[in-house]
């Protein structure tokens, strides 16, 4: 890549690109075209489940059945964009709020929440689904996910990687590592930025003095692109032409996507100490799904059987969290390494003629 020319070519757009306006109406003076009728069909399905699935997450937290819960209620849209402009063979590196794209990938969402009811570090198999694991420290999976295009790209396969992260990821050392190493390697990764306006109780504006943080891109010599991350037609759009530059050796993107965190940043916080209720409520006309459903104009019959589906997910999520599982002490051993060492063989020896003492007492 030549540094030395005309760098406006990695400059975000001044406005978020938005295809379908807060009113459910196409934006008249539009930057590009509409996804087809299909894909945005799809998205709405995809959206109304996505919606269930954080309700009954939230439920399932009050009823001490997950320990936690960081729900995407009302950032949905990118999420669910972010899954769907992925090719089968193309890898997803999620963040703990990122339940849905998982799911959207293909995970059960009995597994994708495994981790958050305190089972296990990860609830799925990462190669099955080419998800990988949640990361809760704040950008530690975008160096990976660099990693995993970049190594894709040496062996010649046509491989993409979704790298997602939220605005206080952004302020992280791993982020900027992330995004020059990918530059240097021209790693077909898309960097997607949900912008939900805060870092637990820090706004942007105590996080970044960047006109956008589209604009970070410039530094490193990646494009960079904003959009109405509550707009899926915009996302479909913007991602998946960010997903097709990389696989087209165009090298990385990063994407910004302006959307709003309408619940708590967990079920842990008080979100009433630092934002207004006013704040919040004047996102609601901006949500992803009254938004499509305008624009779409389903009938009766077709948003029943999409609820119905949708109730499904929310009723295997319940059966599949209400089940008690006995832990097995012995699985402390089993997943540490490929190979145990000597410590790790004595410690579990020890273990087993514990529980075999245990046994005979009983």
């Amino acid at each position: 890549m030549d540094m030395t020319g005309d760098a406006d070519h990695l400059l975000p757009s001044d406005s978020p690109v938005t295809l379908i306006g807060t009113d459910g109406h196409p934006v008249a003076d539009a930057s590009r075209p509409l996804p087809d009728d299909a894909e945005l069909r799809r998205a709405l399905a995809s959206l109304i489940t996505a919606r269930r699935l954080n309700d009954q997450a939230y439920a399932l937290v009050r009823q001490g059945r997950l320990a936690v819960y960081p729900s995407s209620h009302g950032q949905e849209a990118c999420q669910v964009a972010a899954a769907q402009v992925l090719d089968d063979g193309d890898w997803l590196f999620p963040t703990y709020r990122d339940t849905v794209a998982a799911v959207g990938r293909g995970v059960d969402p009995v597994e994708a929440l495994t981790l958050l009811k305190g089972d296990w570090h990860c609830g799925w198999d990462p190669y099955e689904h080419k998800v990988a694991p949640h990361a809760t420290p704040l950008a530690t999976q975008l160096p990976h996910a660099v990693g995993v295009a970049h190594a894709a790209r040496l062996r010649g396969e046509s491989t993409v990687v979704m790298a997602l992260c939220g605005d206080g990821g952004t302020s992280e050392g791993d982020f900027h590592e992330a995004l020059n190493f990918a530059a240097v390697l021209r790693a077909p990764v898309v960097f997607l930025i949900q912008n939900n306006e805060y870092a637990i109780s820090v706004p942007l504006a105590r996080q970044t003095a960047a006109p956008s943080l589209a604009h970070k891109g410039v530094g490193y010599g990646i494009p960079g692109e904003r959009v109405d991350g509550n707009d899926i037609a915009a996302l479909l759009s913007v991602l998946g032409e960010a997903v097709a530059r990389a696989r087209d050796g165009g090298g990385p993107q990063l994407v910004e996507a302006h959307t709003y965190r309408m619940q708590a940043h967990t079920n842990a916080d008080d979100a009433t100490r630092y934002r207004a209720d006013a704040d919040v409520e004047a996102w609601v006309a901006r949500d992803p799904i009254t938004r499509l459903k305008t624009f779409l104009a389903p009938g009766d019959s077709e948003m029943a059987a999409l609820h119905e589906q949708a109730e499904k997910v929310a009723e295997h999520v319940r059966d599949g969290l209400n089940r008690d599982v006995e832990p097995d002490p012995a699985d402390l051993f089993a997943h540490v390494y490929a190979e145990p060492t000597p410590q790790l063989r004595e410690q579990a020896a020890q273990l087993a003629d514990d529980q075999m003492r245990e046994g005979a007492l009983r």
